[in-house]
């Protein structure tokens, strides 16, 4: 990883001498220099080679790192132990750690230096062939192995030219590459799958790098260091050092998957990249979901819209709600999409149904009001209607439909986007209530229209009937009768 030149360097160890990964000291490095601010603008460079060949030393001249270098003057011993991490690791030549830390380098690293002394180049008991061969046999364990960039760094270069030592070299690594036995489906596979091959004549071999010796022509060594500077400036982009972004995790994500890497390759298991790849979608994606479902319950303009809807209608309430929840998925958005696309929208789903499980109580609340609302605007228009005369029947027919348009056009205000929720149940009730009050003012005007034509009729018929019964005769009783039903219609 690259940090700008200008900036105070940090590092850390990454994981100590008897493997144990240092993730208190890692978070901190991680938060001091705001990775996870770097989204995919970061790559990850690793180097290998035989103690003592200066791979501190040329990492501090090619990054301004601050790696502890050897002092030439008091011998020749180990300074860098276990993997190290400023802007580079730093791998360990140990022969118990280092199949695991060359694993562990070439599955989270995009650029891999393999440094090697300018000597060694065609020599059968050369010093870096039995790491080339190391590196080799566990691209073997990776499946679907991340395209990694391999770049020899020859140092102490002699007077042979660069052009003669690259046959040889391509020569050397052909042969440790033939040398490592492969399962069945591998045998007949050309190292240039597992890479990502860069070099000047596009012919498929890897590139190489030749430096002269730092202490005996330190000038010219910084010199071509500035050089090869240059090319990790745009190493992310395409045709870059690191072009090939496909397997990045997103910065946010690096800790985790190390840590995740790290552990598996401890365990001695097969690392499976893309398993892994959707393991740490899985693991980052729900703990961002979960940041946003926390900050969104604790978000004030939610709380003020949720407190205002138990206490009555609120005026744009699906607009206000549905904005604080698209904020919400656009932060997730925003946050997780980077990490795997199955897994991003699985979890995004899963967040959206949260949420508006979460804020469903209070659009219940606003229909709640706005049907009770709407049903006493209703009998209050009603009963107006009718005392001002307007027949029964009109009246019932047109302030119904009237009301009932305006509960629609309050649910279209209260309506949230995002969900697809259903009105119809509360509506329905609305039109029952209704109902059932036009046919309980129905009643009770038969009622009292009943009672007082009772009263007429007790009024109409109790003169003419005693005035019979004084003359009572044969013809008295068909006579009520007459009276009766004359009076009665």
């Amino acid at each position: 990883m690259a940090m700008a030149t200008t900036e105070e360097c940090y590092s850390t160890q990454l994981i100590d001498g008897d493997g144990t990964f240092n993730d208190f000291g890692v978070e901190r490095f991680i938060r001091e220099i705001k990775l996870a601010e770097c989204v995919l603008s970061y790559a990850v460079v690793s180097i290998m080679g035989p103690q003592s060949s200066g791979k501190s030393t040329l990492l501090n001249n090619l990054f301004y790192t601050n790696f502890r270098e050897m002092d030439a003057f008091k011998g020749r011993s180990q300074t860098t132990k276990g993997i190290w991490m400023a802007n580079v690791k730093s791998i360990k030549d140990d022969t118990a750690f280092e199949k695991q830390s060359a694993l562990f380098a070439l599955a989270v690293s995009d650029i891999v230096l393999i440094d090697m002394w300018c000597h060694d180049i065609g020599r059968e008991q050369a010093a870096n062939k039995p790491l080339l061969k190391t590196i080799f046999q566990v691209m073997m364990r990776l499946f679907s192995p991340r395209k990694t960039t391999l770049m020899f760094v020859i140092r102490d270069k002699t007077r042979t030219p660069l052009e003669n030592l690259e046959p040889v070299l391509r020569e050397d690594i052909q042969k440790i590459w033939d040398s490592v036995p492969k399962p069945q489906a591998h045998k007949e596979t050309p190292l240039i799958l597992f890479l990502t091959v860069n070099d000047i004549a596009d012919n498929g071999q890897v590139e190489v790098v030749a430096l002269n010796s730092y202490e005996e022509k330190e000038e010219l060594f910084k010199e071509q260091v500035a050089n090869l500077r240059q090319r990790f400036f745009h190493s992310i982009a395409p045709g870059g050092l690191a072009g090939d972004r496909r397997g990045v995790v997103p910065a946010s994500g690096f800790l985790f998957s190390a840590q995740q890497i790290w552990k598996v390759i401890k365990q001695n298991k097969d690392l499976d990249l893309p398993a892994h790849k959707v393991m740490v979608a899985t693991v980052w994606c729900e703990e961002i979901a979960n940041e946003k479902y926390a900050g969104f319950t604790a978000n004030e303009s939610w709380c003020l819209l949720e407190e205002a809807a138990q206490s009555g209608l609120v005026a744009g309430f699906g607009k206000k709600l549905n904005s604080i929840l698209c904020t919400s998925l656009s932060e997730y958005d925003s946050e997780a999409t980077f990490f795997d696309e199955g897994v991003r929208s699985a979890k995004r789903k899963q967040l959206e149904e949260k949420l508006l499980q979460l804020v469903q109580p209070a659009h219940h609340s606003m229909l709640g009001h706005l049907r009770s609302e709407t049903l006493e605007k209703f009998k209050e228009a009603f009963e107006k209607a009718l005392n001002e005369g307007e027949r029964f029947s009109v009246a019932a027919r047109k302030c119904t439909e009237s009301y009932m348009a305006l509960f629609d056009e309050g649910y279209e205000d209260a309506v949230v986007e995002l969900s697809n929720w259903d009105s119809s149940k509360v509506r329905d009730k609305l039109h029952r209530d209704i109902d059932a009050h036009v046919d309980s003012v129905q009643a009770a005007k038969l009622s009292e229209l009943t009672s007082s034509y009772e009263a007429k009729l007790n009024e109409a018929l109790s003169g003419p009937v005693e005035a019979l019964l004084d003359g009572a005769n044969d013809d008295t009783w068909p006579s009520i009768k007459k009276l009766l039903q004359r009076e009665t219609e």
